[in-house]
């Protein structure tokens, strides 16, 4: 099934990314800790490659790519 993101352009998007970037280490338990990494932002392309997002990050307006092989999971908001 191939899914239409062209349906969601200008929607705010929350992805939730497969990989676990935001690994750290816990020095209590020694053990290491993976956080779940997150890309918020509106949806303003979706090509055969993955989602381009844009959102301001510290007054700055950024513009994120995320290809579609690091997408876990996908909230859209205000459908």
């Amino acid at each position: 099934m191939k899914f239409d993101w062209n349906e969601y352009l200008n929607k705010t998007l929350n992805v939730t990314m497969l990989e676990n970037y935001g690994m750290k280490y816990d020095t209590k338990s020694e053990t290491p800790l993976y956080e779940i990494v997150f890309k918020s932002g509106k949806l303003v392309g979706a090509y055969e490659e993955g989602l381009l997002l844009e959102a301001t990050r510290e007054s700055h307006q950024v513009k994120i790519f995320i290809p579609h092989y690091s997408i876990k999971c996908v909230e859209i908001f205000n459908v």
